[in-house]
């Protein structure tokens, strides 16, 4: 088993869990030789203790025997790690604090919140601090914080990827994605972590999620559906059809059903210490009801049936909305303005959630300043046409 090699670091924007930054070199060489990569703290890395932004949940854990799939694949392929990253407890957030660890610090926003639960990555890449960076993403938490943090993210078609040494969360949702600083070097970690199949993507029909669009904050719409027009998305639909409240009922219940399910136990029985914001949220999980979740289970099946029906089958197309509701929430952000937030950025997260879509999150526009992320969603394994879009895009936008 190797050991942990800690470097000095002057200052890592919080990004890292605290206690020194472990280092692993490449096992391999190929795609990424020369690249550095982070790793969220919930996915395994040979020798440590995987602690999931939760000291109780640290103390509970042995180290991990393995490297996860994607981390084996990311070294193997030349690249070298260079820590892991803080995560919002047990990826139970959207916000990007961690009560136990701090808050990483947003390099494109100050004084603003970097988004999560993968903060720690997002922040890692924003700062120059790694290449690439790999996190989870359920409802949001790849998606949020490149759009808060300016960053390339990416989450790949459910199951595409390993989630083999991965925290569980809510696993018909749970996908690992990941961060890079452009769109060529996003593609180049995804042929490595998808598998390289050789062949080129074809191009993809862009059109407008046009009531998605809406439901962004006022400055952010004025500059995401300009620019989704002057990428080739001249057509639009609703999506939602006039009731987003369910998509956004439908993925609290049966996000929260599947929570319950895989860390339930574990909380009865070890009764954790979580930070004020969070111990609200497991703690409504009791709450759910069995009818609830096979009511949302029939709404979910439905949906699903319907979106992928609405992608054509003679031409690859793909939607474009919203990466988040806006920018970068203040830090100081009142519990109102959060809620808000949280109404909105689960909406968006459930299109591609419920249907294991996947969604490139591309760093092309700002408000006031500040990043806001466009999207791209595309039918079930379109990830490489995805990851071609976005290193073509990289910085040369319209």
């Amino acid at each position: 088993m190797p050991s942990a090699a800690e470097a000095d670091v002057t200052d890592d924007h919080g990004a890292f869990v605290p206690g020194g930054r472990v280092s692993r070199g490449p096992t391999g060489s190929g795609a990424l030789d020369g690249l550095r990569f982070a790793v969220k703290d919930l996915i395994d890395v040979e020798g440590l203790v995987t602690g999931g932004g939760n000291p109780d949940w640290a103390a509970s854990q042995r180290p991990a025997p393995a490297d996860a799939p994607a981390v084996r694949a990311l070294r193997a392929a030349g690249a070298s790690l260079v820590g892991k990253t803080v995560t919002d407890e047990l990826a139970f957030s959207l916000e990007g604090e961690n009560h136990h660890h701090g808050t990483p610090r947003n390099p494109r926003a100050p004084g603003r919140l970097p988004g999560g639960s993968s903060s720690g990555s997002a922040v890692a890449v924003a700062a120059g601090l790694a290449d690439v960076a790999l996190g989870t993403d359920t409802g949001g938490s790849v998606r949020v914080p490149a759009s808060f943090c300016g960053v390339f993210g990416f989450r790949p078609t459910h199951g595409r990827v390993p989630l083999d040494g991965v925290v569980p969360f809510a696993p018909s949702f749970d996908t690992v994605g990941w961060f890079a600083a452009t769109g060529e070097v996003l593609q180049r970690a995804g042929r490595v972590l998808l598998g390289d199949t050789g062949s080129a993507a074809a191009p993809l029909h862009l059109v407008r999620l046009d009531d998605a669009l809406a439901a962004a904050d006022p400055g952010s719409r004025t500059r995401l559906v300009p620019l989704a027009r002057a990428l080739g998305a001249l057509d639009g639909f609703d999506v939602f059809e006039g009731d987003r409240a369910s998509w956004l009922r439908a993925y609290q219940v049966l996000q929260g059903a599947e929570i319950r399910e895989t860390l339930g136990g574990w909380i009865a029985e070890r009764r954790p210490r979580f930070g004020p914001s969070i111990a609200p949220r497991f703690h409504g999980l009791a709450g759910i009801a069995a009818a609830e979740i096979d009511t949302w289970r029939a709404w979910r099946a439905a949906q699903v049936r319907r979106l992928h029906a609405l992608f054509p089958a003679d031409r690859p197309t793909a939607w474009v909305l919203p990466s988040a509701p806006g920018v970068a929430l203040r830090r100081t952000a009142s519990a109102d303005d959060r809620g808000r937030f949280y109404d909105v950025a689960l909406a968006l997260g459930a299109i591609a959630g419920h249907a294991g879509l996947p969604q490139v999150s591309l760093p092309l526009a700002t408000s006031d300043g500040l990043p806001v992320g466009l999207s791209v969603i595309g039918p079930p394994g379109s990830d490489e046409a995805l990851l071609a879009l976005a290193a073509g895009l990289d910085t040369d936008h319209p």
